[in-house]
């Protein structure tokens, strides 16, 4: 065993975490869903989530069955909502092609939808034990600063060499311990601002922190400017309901329900007459919200509309009335909800 194994390990045993939701088992279906739940996500605001959608769907078959909007009602919030529409379809995947059994073989693993290298590593040394490395951003960290590596660490070539590196540190027992470690490592005390590298148990080794260059690395991803884009969403209210219109499956917030849009210069009375077939009053407009994506700024403007009359009397496509209070608690963004928060307590 590596000595950066085996310091993580016997760190990880008396100072790591033991009590998160998650772990103290070795259910594949459970330790799965956290994987992805805590992808690009804190645990402080996975916890929660994974309770309550835990709850709702304790086995892979109850989350096969499910339909797609209720499990992406329980995902509503937590943001990268492909990654719940490839949970459901990895679930449905395993029931049919796996006889509900999740698969143990690592190639397995990975054709699920949904989970790649670092998170079937992550599942299968959880759960089964098996010696595989993970490499998420928390250890890049860690191999960065410990061994003192150039370069964005993900970019090809960076990334290519930490996980020749990763492979090469890896003990051959103890995973669960080893492969926690890491993770808590990174996520407590490797942190990317204000390190605690007086009680990191590879202090003597890091080659960062005898260079004093901790705060140099990992080299930053190199700087983009993100665009930044307009739209004004409709808040069609009709007595005590508003409309939600059901966004496409594919795109930002695919699936879920939401506020119809438009983009700035369209005049709002207009479109709703011409696409829903209303006839609006409109309101004083809402305060802008803006919400960042990962490429790019969004600026809402929530535009009310008092709903006069309905020019026809069939349904609009793709769209529901609900009480404000049913509409914050459907499957919708996040910005969406702030909007109907807003308004409710106006």
């Amino acid at each position: 065993m590596s000595d950066f194994a085996h310091r993580i390990i016997n760190w990880q045993k008396q100072h790591g975490r033991h009590d998160l939701p998650w772990q103290n088992t070795r259910n594949p279906y459970a330790i799965w869903v956290s994987e992805i739940m805590l992808q690009q996500t804190q645990v402080s605001a996975v916890i929660d989530y994974y309770q309550r959608f835990m709850t709702r769907f304790p086995t892979i078959q109850t989350l096969a069955a499910a339909e797609q909007e209720e499990v992406m009602q329980y995902w509503s919030g937590l943001g990268y909502y492909s990654r719940a529409r490839y949970l459901h379809h990895a679930a449905q995947t395993i029931v049919d092609e796996f006889n509900g059994e999740f698969p143990q073989d690592f190639i397995a693993i990975q054709s699920l939808s949904g989970i790649g290298r670092s998170t079937a590593a992550a599942i299968a040394a959880f759960a089964f034990h098996q010696v595989h490395t993970i490499l998420d951003g928390n250890v890049k960290r860690v191999l960065a600063r410990h061994f003192a590596i150039e370069g964005w660490p993900s970019s090809p070539k960076i990334e290519k060499a930490m996980w020749l590196l990763a492979e090469s540190l890896l003990p051959k027992t103890d995973m669960v311990a080893y492969t926690q470690g890491l993770m808590d490592l990174g996520a407590t005390l490797c942190t990317r601002s204000k390190p605690k590298c007086s009680t990191c148990p590879l202090n003597t080794t890091c080659l960062a922190y005898a260079q004093q260059r901790v705060h140099l690395l990992p080299t930053p991803k190199p700087k983009k400017i993100s665009p930044q884009k307009y739209t004004t969403m409709l808040i069609l209210q009709r007595g005590q309901e508003v409309m939600l219109e059901k966004r496409p499956s594919k795109g930002i917030w695919g699936g879920l329900w939401s506020l119809p849009e438009i983009d700035m210069q369209s005049i709002a009375t207009e479109l709703a007459q011409t696409r829903f077939g209303l006839t609006v009053e409109a309101q004083e407009p809402l305060p802008l919200l803006q919400h960042a994506f990962t490429h790019f700024k969004l600026e809402i403007l929530p535009q009310p509309l008092e709903v006069v009359s309905k020019l026809s009397q069939t349904s609009i496509p793709n769209t529901i009335w609900l009480s404000i209070e049913d509409a914050i608690g459907a499957a919708i963004p996040t910005p969406v909800r702030k909007i109907l928060i807003s308004l409710r307590n106006a």
